[in-house]
């Protein structure tokens, strides 16, 4: 990472801080489980409001942990004073969401000075095992 992307002292409390105030993360159960430098962690619980029809977790939810992944990630390589928005994503939904427990990973793969480019992954946990269930490639956007 050069210079010019290197985080701010204080990175890990702006991520922490603009987590808190997201009523979508609440609204999930999800939480923030590690922030560092490029790369961040936001784990969901199984809840049965959150299922389609079939009782897999519905692949929208899916979409909402991991593309919030993501934006956490560039955002704690932004500067102090930034935001980030999703400009576009693709994503690969690999299997079904089932589980007890979902861990999305964010990782940015190309920090730039407006946009930066993130990778995401999402894992399901369920009996001591962990299993990727989708994967993200996302463009976000300093504002």
């Amino acid at each position: 990472m050069t210079d010019a992307h290197a985080p701010a002292a204080d990175f890990a409390d702006r991520v922490r801080a603009c987590f808190d105030l997201q009523p979508a993360m609440h609204l999930i159960g999800a939480e923030l489980t590690r922030v560092d430098a490029g790369e961040v962690e936001i784990a969901m619980a199984h809840r049965d409001t959150l299922t389609q029809q079939h009782g897999f977790i519905h692949a929208g939810i899916v979409t909402t942990l991991v593309d919030s992944a993501c934006g956490f990630a560039a955002l704690s390589l932004m500067p102090a004073g930034s935001d980030v928005l999703s400009v576009e994503f693709k994503l690969n939904l690999l299997r079904p969401a089932a589980g007890t427990r979902f861990r999305a990973v964010g990782t940015v793969l190309k920090p730039g000075r407006t946009l930066m480019i993130t990778r995401g992954d999402i894992f399901a946990d369920q009996e001591g095992t962990s299993v990727l269930v989708a994967t993200m490639l996302a463009t976000m956007i300093r504002r």
